[in-house]
């Protein structure tokens, strides 16, 4: 398609908005952006249709097909409810709302329990914001059929999104999945869509299910004696401007911490963000308030949430005093020994119990379940599939937890999302724990790395976009998957994994073993070398991005070694960003 075509297509969509049935605001947008000289920000805004993907949408807020406003959410609400009347019928069927901080995140919430109400489904809808987790967890907890929180989780404050849960509150994943996404495209103007709603059918929920999840979370601690004895422990909490401060201090407080001092800049809701550039605990510039705070008061650890605190960041003190950040791999290591060994020295380990990690999340946490005996599932990028996991062993056997490298965590099943609500909280008592035994947590670190190997791991995005990015990503993938290498930073590649074609690779034998353990397929690489370097390749599903993730090891002989370790590990993984020429 030429520069003409396209802007004719995009004027014939802009004028269908004037046209249609809708509101008199958007429809002045649309004229004004029809009357600028410059078409970018019409032809941004109507030249594809904002998709309803397998995580439901995600976008920039605004006027057009290509954006977040009440008509995209409104149809996906509508092609949702069109699928659970189907799926459900003969039955009263209901469905928990929830929203994030974010700017129209309350208009779209309501927007979608007026559209479930008026399509005759009950909807339980949040007073207020509320966390991803307890939404997942009010599913179930209601026994509902399904489930939506307008979330864009840590995006820039431009974006907002809409993500839709099953009866389990886990993602949606097949079959479901891409029934619904057809149904969502079946809308296909605002006379679609029943946007007057039914307030009979509309409950209002807030604090007595706030009650029972944090009952819940109180249930997952292992150490109750060690938060008694260190309830003085200085915890710096920010909330980067959501939802975590409705539910993360008082979770805090009320497990017994009385010290937890909050970033107050930062406990200011707004989808603003006023305060950072980029309100992802991932980013190192998102905990400086709160490592400033920390500093002042000389606290023990600093805990951080996203905006819809399903993501969980924390920085600690090392050997030196100096405040470092502990990165998501770190973080899952951690929570892995702490609950596997816990339990062991508890008697809880009974042969049953299994935890998941996702494929590209350190391999140190399988060499940590081996010495325990337990369980380890590797499972696709993302929580739906971890849920998904425990959906699959649900009776048969017991889940003690899951993560994964993007800062994320499920410490029970009670939840089927990743969860900053009880990280935070299972982190103080691990911090506590540590305490006990004569350890900061970045000494539990250091002694973790001592027994099992020292690892250190690095994303790297490759940012290619619009369709000729698509399509080098799609030529990279092809090119990786045609010709493997034969040795990455100088050792070589022993195993190949192609999990689009589910199958192992033996480079040493040619012998192929089928991945059975995955039901599905997915366009993601994995190279295996013998001095224990992965590198795993996939595409980004929700971003012009191709992605790597680099783990590497090395031998740790005692805790004077951790910072020669450290340096070798990143000498190691510049030489495979130069071996793949990333």
């Amino acid at each position: 398609m030429d520069n003409n075509q396209l802007l004719q297509l995009v004027t014939n969509k802009a004028e269908s908005w004037l046209n249609g049935n809708y509101d008199e605001a958007s429809k002045a947008e649309v004229k004004r952006m029809l009357n600028l000289e410059d078409k970018t920000e019409l032809i941004e805004a109507f030249y594809k249709d904002l998709e309803f993907g397998t995580g439901g949408l995600r976008g920039i807020m605004g006027v057009g097909s290509n954006r977040m406003n009440i008509y995209t959410v409104g149809a996906a609400t509508q092609g949702l409810s069109n699928y659970l009347k189907r799926e459900f019928c003969n039955q009263q069927i209901s469905v928990v709302v929830g929203h994030d901080c974010r700017n129209n995140s309350r208009l779209f919430a309501e927007t979608a329990a007026n559209i479930f109400s008026a399509n005759g489904i009950k909807v339980y809808l949040f007073e207020s914001l509320r966390p991803t987790p307890e939404i997942s967890f009010a599913i179930r907890h209601l026994n509902c059929q399904s489930g939506v929180i307008v979330t864009a989780s840590h995006n820039p404050k431009e974006y907002n999104g809409y993500k839709a849960y099953w009866s389990d509150g886990a993602q949606i994943i097949a079959p479901h999945d891409m029934i619904i996404i057809s149904e969502v495209e079946k809308i296909k103007s605002p006379d679609d869509i029943k946007f007057v709603g039914n307030k009979d059918l509309i409950e209002i929920i807030g604090e007595n299910v706030d009650k029972d999840y944090l009952e819940k979370v109180k249930t997952i601690f292992l150490s109750p004696d060690s938060i008694k004895r260190h309830k003085n422990l200085k915890i710096v909490y920010t909330p980067i401007h959501g939802t975590g401060i409705k539910l993360i201090p008082r979770c805090l407080r009320e497990i017994g911490f009385e010290n937890v001092s909050l970033v107050e800049e930062q406990t200011v809701i707004s989808g603003d963000f006023p305060t950072v550039i980029s309100p992802n605990p991932e980013e190192p510039a998102a905990l400086d308030l709160a490592i400033k705070k920390a500093k002042e008061i000389d606290a023990d650890i600093v805990m951080a949430s996203d905006p819809d605190a399903d993501r969980m960041g924390i920085a600690v003190k090392n050997n030196e005093g100096e405040w470092i950040l502990i990165n998501g791999n770190q973080t899952c290591i951690m929570f892995t020994y702490y609950i596997l060994r816990r339990r062991s020295e508890l008697g809880l380990l009974k042969g049953k119990e299994f935890m998941v990690k996702t494929i590209v999340t350190s391999e140190l946490i399988k060499d940590i379940c081996n010495k325990y005996n337990t369980q380890l599932i590797d499972c696709y990028t993302g929580f739906k599939w971890i849920a998904s996991e425990v959906r699959n062993l649900e009776g048969k056997k017991q889940y003690i937890g899951g993560g994964e490298e993007s800062y994320g965590y499920m410490p029970a099943d009670f939840i089927r999302d990743k969860d900053a609500v009880c990280s935070c909280a299972l982190m103080a008592e691990i911090a506590a724990w540590a305490l006990d035994n004569g350890m900061s947590i970045y000494q539990l670190l250091q002694n973790i790395y001592l027994e099992f190997g020292f690892s250190k791991e690095k994303g790297v995005s490759i940012v290619k976009k619009g369709k000729s990015g698509a399509d080098e990503i799609q030529a990279m993938m092809k090119n990786f998957r045609s010709n493997p290498p034969i040795e990455i930073a100088g050792s070589k590649v022993c195993k190949i994994k192609d999990y689009d074609l589910l199958i192992e690779r033996n480079i040493q034998t040619g012998d192929l073993f089928k991945l059975d353990e995955f039901s599905t397929t997915s366009n993601v690489l994995q190279y295996f070398t013998e001095d224990g370097t992965k590198v795993s390749v996939r595409p980004s599903g929700t971003e012009p991005k191709i992605k790597f993730y680099i783990e590497v090891r090395e031998q740790m002989h005692s805790i004077n070694d951790y910072d020669d370790c450290d340096r070798k590990a990143m000498e190691k993984i510049s030489k495979v960003k130069e071996s793949l020429s990333i």
